[in-house]
Order: C-alpha cells, then sequence, then structure tokens
C-alpha cells in the first residue's frame, strides 16, 4: 500500500537525512509497518526552531514539497494567498497518486488537504484531528471548517476521522481515538516518595502562552509560600523561557525551579517516575500527552478542564480539575497535599487508566484502520 501522509507537520533535512518533531515520528513508524510506502504532502524548514526532533527511521519514497505560510506581515500575507494554489495542485498530485490518505490536522495544509480529498471519494481515508473536538468550545473558523468537512459523510467518503475524547451525536465516519507513548512491556509499579518529603511537580511540553506554565509556576510559587517542601521541573523550550526566568530570578526560586530544555523520551520517563504530579494550565488540547504520560507513571494530573481532559481525569475523579482560579486551585492541591492517601489512590486511578492506552494496543488499531 502507498500510504500518504498529508500534514503541516513539517521535514527538516540534515545532510540528506529527515527528521521531525520527535513523539510524530514514533507515530510513523507504527504507519510504516502497514505500508511497503510511504508519501510525505508537507513543507520544509531548513532549521528545527527549537522543536525537539529526532531521524525518520525509513526511507521517504516521495516528497512533496508544499509552501510553508505566515500570515505575519501584509507582505507574506499576500505570498500566501498565491501559495495556496500552488499547494492545491502539490495536493492534488500526491492524493492521484495514493492509495490510502491520511490527513493530519488541524492546520493550513489540513484544511486544504480536507477540500483536495473530496476529489478522491474512491481512496481509502483516514484523519487524525489531533486539536479539540469538543462542538461546544470556541474555536477558530478554519478549524470548525476542518471538523464539519471531515465529519460530513457526503462530502467525505470512505474515511474515518480519529478524534480524541468521546462526543454525543457526532456522524458515523468520526471515532475516539488516543497517542501512546509506552508499550505494554513498560508497565512497572512506582512507588511514589511520601509527601513529607520532597513533593515534585512536573510540566513537559513548549514554553508557549497556550500552554501556559507561567500559572504553573505561580501555584508552586505559593505553595513554597505556604512551606511545603515542593520542586518543580519544566521540561521544553519557548518564547515564555525568558518571562519564567524572571520570575525564578525575581523570587528567588532556584533551589526550587530548573529549567531542563527539551529533553528525550528516556530522561522524561525518568522524570516522571519521580514525580508526585503532572500539570498543564493548557488554554486548549487535543490529547495532552503529557498528561497522559505522567498518569501512566502514577503522576496526579493537574490540567485544564479543556477538549478531552475531564474525560481522562475521569471529571476529576482521577486528578484535579484547575478552574484557573488562584486561590480555589491553590486551595485544591493542598487539600491532596495534606492527605497522603488521597493522593495514594488518585495516583493508582491515574496510572491504572493511562496503562489501557499503551503503543501495542495503538499499533494494532492502526493495522486494523489501515490493512483492509
Amino acid at each position: 500500500m502507498k500510504l500518504l501522509i498529508v500534514s503541516t507537520a513539517t521535514i527538516i533535512y540534515k545532510e540528506k537525512q529527515a527528521f521531525a518533531y520527535a513523539p510524530y515520528v514514533n507515530e510513523l513508524v507504527i504507519l510504516k509497518k502497514n505500508a511497503f510506502e510511504i508519501d510525505f504532502c508537507c513543507p520544509v524548514w531548513e532549521q528545527e526552531n527549537g522543536l525537539l526532533i529526532t531521524q525518520i527511521p525509513f526511507e521517504i519514497a516521495h516528497h512533496f514539497k508544499l509552501i510553508d505560510s505566515n500570515l505575519k506581515t501584509l507582505k507574506n500575507a499576500i505570498k500566501s494567498f498565491f501559495n495556496v494554489f500552488y499547494n492545491l495542485v502539490i495536493l492534488f498530485k500526491a492524493m492521484r497518486k495514493a492509495d490510502h490518505i491520511h490527513l493530519r490536522c488541524p492546520g493550513n495544509i489540513g484544511l486544504l488537504g480536507s477540500f483536495v480529498q473530496i476529489f478522491f471519494p474512491h481512496k481509502t481515508k483516514t484523519a487524525k484531528y489531533a486539536g479539540n473536538w469538543d462542538p461546544k468550545s470556541k474555536q477558530p473558523w478554519s478549524y470548525r471548517l476542518q471538523k464539519y468537512i471531515l465529519s460530513n459523510t457526503f462530502l467525505t467518503r470512505k474515511m474515518q476521522v480519529l478524534v480524541y475524547g468521546e462526543w454525543k451525536n457526532q456522524s458515523k465516519n468520526v471515532k475516539s481515538f488516543f497517542t501512546a507513548t509506552y508499550s505494554d512491556a513498560e508497565k512497572i509499579q512506582i512507588q511514589k516518595q511520601e509527601l513529607n518529603e520532597k513533593i515534585k511537580f512536573i510540566f513537559t511540553g513548549s514554553l508557549v502562552s497556550g500552554k501556559n506554565p507561567m500559572y504553573a509556576l505561580l501555584l508552586v510559587n505559593e505553595l513554597l509560600k505556604k512551606d511545603f517542601k515542593v520542586q518543580f521541573d519544566l521540561f521544553g523550550e519557548g518564547p515564555e523561557r525568558a518571562a519564567l526566568e524572571s520570575f525564578i530570578t525575581e523570587n528567588k526560586l532556584e533551589q526550587s525551579v530548573f529549567l531542563h530544555g527539551n529533553q528525550n523520551k528516556d530522561v522524561l520517563k525518568i522524570a516522571y517516575q519521580k514525580s508526585h504530579f503532572v500539570i498543564l494550565p493548557s488554554k486548549s488540547e487535543g490529547w495532552p500527552k503529557t498528561i497522559a504520560e505522567g498518569m501512566f507513571w502514577g503522576c496526579v494530573p493537574v490540567a485544564t478542564a479543556v477538549s478531552c481532559v475531564p474525560y481522562m481525569l475521569d471529571y476529576g475523579n482521577r486528578g484535579i480539575l484547575l478552574e484557573m482560579n488562584l486561590e480555589k486551585d491553590l486551595q485544591a492541591i493542598e487539600q491532596m497535599l495534606l492527605n497522603e492517601k488521597y493522593f495514594l489512590s488518585k495516583s493508582k486511578l491515574a496510572s491504572e487508566w493511562s496503562k489501557d492506552y499503551t503503543t501495542d494496543i495503538f499499533e494494532a488499531e492502526i493495522k486494523r484502520l489501515l490493512v483492509k
């Protein structure tokens, strides 16, 4: 089977070797097991731009290169208008040669791809919608349009749309799905350090305003003021790093808060195992990988109630749903810190749930979707 992947996610070439965002590559490896050839239709970057990348460990049969657009200046906006027509032609050529079309949405390329796939009603297709599928959430019009096209079974034929979470009143081609990081073989029992010693919080992901690492830091700072023995480890890079560094310095938190930058899967795995809480005060999510990963290792999740997060946390039974009110959120965390049995019960429930979502199950589901 010739599998075509249409995505906004870029490929970066270094010395004729192809690289991409590390978690994305992990999924590509599983997809490759079910296709004798993988083609890509996506933009190219000359540099990684702070992205945690790894080499794609298989040969790319064909790369239909698209133009990556940005609208930051009027000049770029005008260029983008013409680039759309170029990208539409390339997408049409790429889809015409594919046996199976796999769209990665949402995004600019995902939007164009959702239009072009309409012209190939007889080809089998899948779409992974990695954003927030919640019908009630406020989203950009382009995201709403992608969701409408993908879920419309008249416009979109022979496609299964994979979304995060379970939502009512969906069309028959919309399927609840997940993303996995760890395998069945990695299921081990983790004994968490007692809370009367060092209490460890972890944040992993891009240091961007949308992920709101500053709010997490504010919570930790308040806990330190109340004399809780807290350590906060942040993994990732992004434009918010400078503000975080300034806050750490101004409040003399150098002995309690640590910025580790981008790290690989093995480093993060050990960090999760040593942590008590995984925190993500994000404004929007699809499937928050950091929450699922932390839960796998018994971290109690502390996250905002966006997208499928309430479902993942069983509406608070497996963790703490942030209200983005510093006083109320602090009170909820304190309640758990002062009751170790309460913490351990949440930790156990979180781990048991997350261990049902492994790469082994993920691979079996992918095979079922791609192999007919």
